[in-house]
């Protein structure tokens, strides 16, 4: 694919092989803005975990300090005070059977879905539907609760879920690059300390391996991943 001249001189000041320490890679990246939208910030973990076993699936959940930079339409699947709770939170659309039935026509007009316990019965029908999207609610990354009102609450203010792809990464957005450098830094601290605290106990070797960041239309900045996790232990 052919590169524009913009992207071209942003290239020329990294050294594509080289790990940069934490502070000089966070640098490169809020240097690399080129775009006329405000570029999403991104970072890939390539981890030393293979996906096929079960107990190496690396999968969680975190909450972004400083928030992903994106408004979430987020829907919830509940009943009674607890589709008052979601809707006092936040929540963009509530409802049961009838918000089932138009998911199933073919209405898909948002980004996170949360369930109460009770409404899995109904949700669990939507699984050809949410599934291949990432969007099943899943008791394990906090999409399924009866604490609803706080979930949608996190939710809108920028938790975001990772899970391991099939070749050992992880990829998350981290913010907008015109966040600060400090408010990305802190969000993507607290990424990589969700990650290593989701470290499977069957991993070999070194756990995180490689690190990249980048810009939406920017190129890819390797960081040192052993400093990386310094930083979250200074």
């Amino acid at each position: 694919m052919a590169r524009g001249k913009n992207y071209r001189k942003v290239s020329e000041s990294i050294e594509r092989e080289r790990s940069y320490p934490f502070g000089e890679g966070m640098a490169l990246l809020t240097a690399t803005k080129r775009a006329k939208f405000d570029e999403t910030a991104e970072v890939a973990f390539n981890l030393s975990v293979d996906p096929r076993h079960a107990d190496q699936n690396v999968r969680g959940a975190v909450s972004l300090p400083h928030g992903t930079g994106k408004s979430l339409r987020v829907v919830v699947f509940a009943k009674g005070e607890k589709e008052r709770e979601a809707r006092e939170a936040g929540a963009d659309e509530v409802g049961a059977e009838d918000l089932a039935a138009r998911i199933n026509d073919g209405w898909l007009e948002f980004d996170r879905v949360l369930a109460t316990p009770d409404m899995m019965g109904v949700v669990g029908k939507l699984g050809r539907v949410l599934g291949p999207r990432g969007l099943m609610p899943n008791p394990k990354v906090g999409t399924v609760t009866q604490d609803i009102g706080r979930a949608v609450s996190e939710q809108k203010a920028g938790k975001i879920e990772f899970r391991v792809d099939k070749n050992g990464i992880v990829h998350a957005p981290f913010g907008k690059l015109s966040f600060t450098k400090e408010q990305l830094a802190a969000n993507l601290l607290s990424i990589t300390e969700a990650l290593v605290k989701a470290k499977p106990a069957s991993a070999k070797g070194t756990y995180m391996k490689k690190v990249s960041i980048s810009a939406t239309m920017g190129p890819g900045i390797r960081l040192d991943p052993a400093d990386l996790q310094a930083q979250i232990a200074s």
